[in-house]
């Protein structure tokens, strides 16, 4: 088993594809559960890699984890003074008839929800700003879908999927912001059924980080990375059947 696809290395960086569905930061479970340990493997004992963005644990796409205390600073004050761009890939319900928009609604706690991290939109939220293009529209048997880019002016938690949902395009597979968060519930229980998995289609939210922008040591870099086989496989017209085996909260 791999531990992850590596994109690019060298004596300051590691920047690689994080697999869908692979929490970030470690857990109580073995060295192989997070995406942080599977780094520390690959490094070895010498290593001393630091996280300096992340993405959902359904979120697949480009990382970067400096491999140095002082890449960790230099790539700290990168973002900070929002010189880092990242894009995403999403696949959304339904077709979106505008070929560009931004979506500006403040997020915040969801009180009326049962599921403790849910959040929502409400005036009183943290200032959000996404922009979106549309790339194409299709049917599938399912029903019609929407690729779109995706940019972010701020990292609010679940900004994406909470934008696309609020202006009637939740992602395809997004448990908690789709068709109904009882969908979450039974997953995080692993008692999702056979039926739930045809409503959500794909085993995973179909958000994918695509690509990312950095200034670095003189030169604009530019690290790239595929959706995996579901999302490629949805996109392309393919049917995905998957079963709900193997369920982790």
């Amino acid at each position: 088993m791999n531990l992850f696809p590596v994109i690019h290395e060298d004596a300051d960086l590691l920047v690689l594809h994080k697999p869908a569905g692979l929490v970030c930061h470690p857990t109580k479970g073995d060295a192989w559960s997070s995406l942080v340990s599977r780094v520390r493997l690959h490094l070895g004992t010498d290593g001393e890699p630091q996280m300096v963005h992340r993405l959902d644990r359904e979120t697949s796409g480009v990382m970067i984890f400096a491999k140095t205390p002082d890449a960790a600073v230099e790539l700290r004050q990168l973002w900070a003074a929002g010189f880092v761009t990242k894009e995403y890939l999403a696949l959304v319900h339904g077709a979106v008839s505008a070929p560009s928009g931004l979506i500006e609604l403040p997020l915040g706690k969801d009180e009326a929800s049962i599921i403790a991290i849910k959040d929502c939109v409400r005036p009183d939220g943290a200032s959000a700003r996404t922009h979106w293009w549309r790339e194409r529209t299709f049917e599938r048997p399912e029903g019609i879908f929407s690729l779109l880019r995706v940019r972010l002016d701020t990292g609010r938690k679940h900004q994406i999927r909470l934008h696309l949902a609020a202006i009637g395009h939740p992602l395809v597979g997004d448990k908690l912001y789709g068709p109904d968060e009882l969908l979450y519930l039974a997953f995080v229980k692993r008692q999702l059924t056979p039926e739930q998995c045809r409503i959500l289609l794909l085993p995973q939210q179909a958000l994918h980080a695509s690509r990312l922008w950095l200034p670095w040591q003189g030169e604009e870099r530019e690290f790239a990375s595929a959706p995996e086989a579901p999302f490629a496989d949805f996109l392309a017209g393919k049917p995905v059947t998957w079963e709900p085996e193997g369920q982790a909260p």
